[in-house]
C-alpha cells in the first residue's frame, strides 16, 4: 500500500523499515478529547499507525509517540489539553518521543499560531480533515527533524471524497461508531464545529453500509451512527431510508445514532425509530435552550413548543422511548424568564439524561460578540437548579424500572464479578455475575476466541438483568 506524498509516493513497508533502523519501541498513545467523532478518528488513526508498525502503548509515558485529537466546543476542553501539554514538555527535556496535536483545536487559526508560536516542542500540528494524511506528515518529522504543520484549510469544503481507511483499531470488539457524514451547515451562534469541521459531507451509503457489513461479520453487535447532525444525511437516501438499510445488515443486532437536529427530526424518522427493531428506542434531541427567544438568538430554527410537540410525538409514537439533551445556561442576554422557560421543557419532557454546560464563548462566533454576558455567579446559580430539577426526574424515570427485565450488552467486567452493560433505550445498569471474564478493549479479540473463554460472562454478550434499585444515573440489578 502506498500514499501519496507531496513529492512521490511511499509505501507502508517503507515507513516500518525506517521505524525499525530508529532506536524507538515503535509504539503509540492517541488521548482523545470530546465527541464520538473524535472518538472514531482516533481509532483511525490508531489503524494507520498499526499499519505502519507502531504498536499501541498502554500509556503515554511508555509511548515512542503521542498523540493528542483535541476539542474545542469548550474552553474547558481546551484549557484540559494545554495542561497535559505541560507535563509532556517537561517529559521532552527527559526522554526522546514525538508529540503531534491534531483535530478541532489547531483548525482555529489563533490557536494554531498559539500551538505554534507558545509550544515549540510539538512536533507536528494538524487538523481535521487531513488525519488521512498522518503517515506523510510523521515521514516528514522523521526525514526532515523539523517540525510539520499542516491545517489544510482548503479541505474543509473542497475535499473530493472521504478517505477511506482500511484498518481500524476499534477500543471494543462488539460495538463500534460509524461515520456518515463530516461537518455541518446548521451555524447555531454558540458552536465553533461548522468553522472547524467544515460543511456538511455525506458518506456514499454503499461505502457506509460496506464498512457496517464488515463489522458485523467481525463480531460487532451495535453500531453508531455518528454525524454532527445525521437528520439531514443526503447521499441518495434520507435518514430514515439509511437506517432501514442497515437495519437489514445480517448479524447486527442493536442501531444507535447521535446526533439529531430537533429542527428536521421528521415523521419518517420517528416511523424508522418505531419499526425498525433494531433501532434502539432511545434519541439525544439537543435543547440547548428551553427559550424561543434565545432559541432564535442562537439559530436553531425551532421554538419551545416546536421542541415540545415533537417530544410528544415520539413518546405516542414509542411509548418508553429514552429522550436525552443537551442544554446550555447562561447564554448571553438570557433573562430569569428565559431560564424558567428552560425549566419549564425540563418538567415538561422528563428528560433520562442531560449533558449540561454552562455557555463557554468559542471566538469566530457570532455570540462572541455579544457584549450582555452573564455574571458567572449568575450562570453557576442557574447551573445548580438545572441540575436540581433534572436529577430528581432521572432517578424517578429509573425507579419505574425497579422489577422490570432487560436485555443488557455487557460493556465491563471485572474478575470480582462486577459489570456494567446497557440496555436498548441506553439505561447504564450495574450487576453482578459469577467468575465474570473481561475482553481486553484493545485491538480487536474475534468473537470465536472470545466464546472459548469457560465460566462467567464476557464483554460484547447479551443477557437478561432483572432491576432491583435506582439512582439517577444508572439502575443496579442481578443477572437471571
Amino acid at each position: 500500500m502506498v500514499y501519496l506524498l507531496r513529492k512521490g509516493l511511499i509505501a507502508l513497508e517503507d515507513f516500518r523499515y525506517k521505524l525499525a533502523s530508529r532506536d524507538l519501541n515503535q509504539s503509540f498513545f492517541i488521548r482523545t478529547y470530546g465527541c464520538q467523532m473524535n472518538e472514531r478518528d482516533s481509532e483511525k488513526m490508531a489503524g494507520l499507525l498499526v499499519q505502519m508498525g507502531f504498536s499501541q502503548a498502554a500509556t503515554q509515558d511508555a509511548a515512542d509517540l503521542v498523540i493528542y485529537n483535541t476539542c474545542c466546543v469548550r474552553e474547558s476542553a481546551e484549557d484540559k489539553v494545554f495542561g497535559h501539554l505541560s507535563v509532556l514538555r517537561r517529559q521532552k527535556k527527559e526522554r526522546k518521543f514525538f508529540l503531534a496535536v491534531g483535530g478541532c483545536m489547531p483548525q482555529q487559526p489563533e490557536m494554531a499560531e498559539k500551538l505554534k508560536s507558545e509550544h515549540k516542542y510539538i512536533d507536528l500540528i494538524f487538523g481535521t480533515t487531513n488525519r488521512h494524511r498522518l503517515p506523510e506528515f510523521l515521514w516528514r518529522v522523521m526525514e526532515t527533524g523539523e517540525r510539520v504543520t499542516d491545517i489544510s484549510e482548503g479541505e474543509k469544503d473542497d475535499l473530493p471524497e472521504i478517505p477511506d481507511i482500511p484498518v481500524t483499531t476499534r477500543e471494543f470488539s462488539f460495538k463500534a461508531g460509524v461515520n456518515i457524514m463530516y461537518g455541518c451547515d446548521n451555524f447555531c451562534s454558540f458552536c465553533i464545529v461548522p468553522y472547524v469541521r467544515g460543511r456538511e459531507k455525506s458518506r456514499p451509503a454503499q461505502d457506509i453500509l460496506q464498512e457496517i457489513r464488515a463489522l458485523s461479520a467481525d463480531g460487532v453487535k451495535e453500531i453508531m451512527l455518528l454525524g454532527q447532525n445525521v437528520n439531514s444525511y443526503a447521499a441518495g437516501l434520507t435518514f430514515p431510508e439509511l437506517l432501514r438499510e442497515v437495519n437489514a445488515v445480517e448479524g447486527l443486532q442493536r442501531i444507535r445514532f447521535m446526533t439529531s437536529h430537533p429542527k428536521d427530526f421528521s415523521d419518517e424518522l420517528i416511523s424508522a425509530i418505531k419499526n425498525l427493531p433494531k433501532v434502539c428506542k432511545s434519541v439525544h434531541l439537543p435543547l440547548q435552550s428551553g427559550s424561543t427567544r434565545v432559541l432564535a438568538d442562537m439559530n436553531r430554527k425551532y421554538s419551545k413548543e416546536d421542541y415540545i410537540s415533537l417530544t410528544e410525538r415520539l413518546k405516542i409514537a414509542v411509548p418508553g422511548i429514552a429522550i436525552t439533551t443537551d442544554i446550555i445556561v447562561g447564554y448571553p442576554g438570557e433573562t430569569e424568564e428565559d431560564f424558567a422557560d428552560t425549566l419549564d421543557v425540563v418538567k415538561r419532557v422528563r428528560f433520562s439524561g442531560a449533558f449540561t454546560f454552562i455557555y463557554s464563548k468559542r471566538s469566530g462566533t457570532p455570540a462572541a460578540e455579544r457584549t450582555d454576558l452573564i455574571p458567572r455567579k449568575t450562570a453557576n446559580e442557574r447551573f445548580d437548579r438545572l441540575t436540581a430539577e433534572l436529577y430528581p426526574i432521572m432517578a424517578e424515570i429509573n425507579a419505574k424500572k425497579i422489577g422490570r427485565i432487560f436485555d443488557i450488552l455487557i460493556e465491563e467486567t471485572q474478575t470480582s464479578g462486577a459489570c456494567k452493560g446497557r440496555t436498548d433505550d441506553n439505561t447504564l445498569v450495574h450487576f453482578s455475575a459469577p467468575a465474570c471474564l473481561s475482553l481486553t478493549p484493545q485491538g480487536v479479540t474475534p468473537p470465536s476466541q472470545a466464546n472459548n473463554l469457560i465460566g462467567g460472562v464476557i464483554a460484547g454478550e447479551i443477557v437478561s438483568v432483572r432491576a432491583e434499585s435506582a439512582k439517577s444515573f444508572y439502575v443496579s440489578g442481578s443477572l437471571l
